[in-house]
């Protein structure tokens, strides 16, 4: 990555900047204070100015209690006015394609052209049990979902199934006025390809260095290259633990003292197959975190996000603004990065936002 590249293309230029909100449950709150946590955070970013607000879904753990980001999206679109609001992502292994695609294009025509729509794989968990897909489905039939998803959001006026989603043609209905763009959600490289060979932009997660999604963007680039799709006019989003303070030393305490009892809502993960779930250490991971993302002074912060901003074919940075502590925390983080980072003030939005 070169500083020429860096320059070229900053935060609020070419790259627009969202929150990407986990309504994760803290030891201290109930499922329901977290999820109205939660939708206060979507509200504040309207107000202050962000691009958008992407929800992430999670089934049976406290890491994260919004089980469905659709329906979460849903709820937020209608309580902002200029937003986008989008899902990071629904886990396609739990549904039928042809249900998340109805949803998916009702939800935009209502919300005039605002809603985003991420998938993923999800993980093999119990999840599948439960809604009765099982580990086939997680293991070989992401790419039939996604093709099958990708076909319904085309602006067909007719769609058939595929051999794992069998079906006669059927209406499109209500028939999407424009191609809705797909966001995949990738953290291994046949994942990449999948998504690349769709031309469908990636959803790049946090545990990732910028080396590490500077590889795995230049595979998608040559396998979508090769298949046809410009991958200029991609535009792919990276997610980031966000937190500013007085200083950087402040700023990473904060992390340290409150992200690592939400980080262990992740130990409570059930495997499908019994196996037992990889537990990493969370104070490492922590610490890893802080080093790669915008953690930090007002300085560091914007010196990280211009950093990210640089990433081939990224237009969208997602901040995770709840690692540092509760409600009040997370509300001074959203209007503190707004001010002190990306230079924008409360007062320039707050006549625009619904009370």
């Amino acid at each position: 990555m070169t500083a020429d590249l860096a320059a070229a293309r900053r935060v609020g230029c070419d790259v627009d900047v969202h929150l990407f909100l986990l309504a994760g449950r803290r030891p201290d709150a109930s499922h329901a204070t977290a999820l109205a946590d939660a939708q206060q955070y979507g509200r504040a970013a309207e107000a202050a100015g962000y691009a958008g607000v992407w929800i992430a879904e999670h089934h049976f753990i406290s890491y994260g209690v919004c089980p469905s980001a659709l329906t979460f999206a849903a709820h937020l679109l209608g309580a902002t006015r200029r937003m986008s609001v989008g899902t990071a992502a629904c886990t396609l292994s739990n549904r039928h394609p042809v249900a998340l695609g109805e949803e998916a294009v009702l939800l935009d025509e209502l919300s005039g052209g605002r809603f985003r729509l991420g998938v993923g794989r999800g993980g093999p968990w119990v999840d599948l049990e439960v809604f009765g897909t099982g580990l086939d489905r997680f293991h070989n039939g992401f790419p039939d979902a996604l093709e099958l998803l990708d076909r319904w959001l085309s602006g067909a006026p007719t769609v058939a199934g595929n051999e794992r989603f069998p079906f006669r043609a059927v209406p499109v209905v209500p028939r999407p006025a424009r191609r809705i763009p797909v966001w995949v959600a990738a953290t291994s490289l046949p994942t990449v390809e999948l998504a690349a060979r769709h031309g469908m932009p990636l959803l790049l997660g946090m545990h990732a260095d910028l080396a590490e999604k500077a590889d795995l963007l230049d595979r998608y680039a040559r396998v979508a290259a090769a298949h046809g799709h410009d991958g200029s006019r991609v535009g792919h989003a990276s997610a980031h633990l966000a937190h500013v303070g007085d200083s950087d030393a402040q700023a990473a305490d904060d992390i340290r003292a409150a992200l690592p009892a939400l980080l262990a809502g992740t130990r409570e993960y059930v495997r499908l197959d019994s196996a037992p779930a990889g537990h990493r250490d969370l104070d490492a991971y922590v610490e890893r975190l802080i080093t790669i993302h915008p953690v930090g002074s007002p300085r560091r912060c914007k010196e990280a996000l211009d950093q990210a901003a640089a990433l081939p074919g990224v237009r969208h940075l997602l901040l995770m603004v709840e690692g540092a502590g509760g409600r009040d925390r997370t509300l001074g983080t959203i209007h503190r990065i707004a001010a002190d980072v990306l230079d924008r003030t409360v007062e320039d939005h707050r006549s625009d936002t619904p009370v």
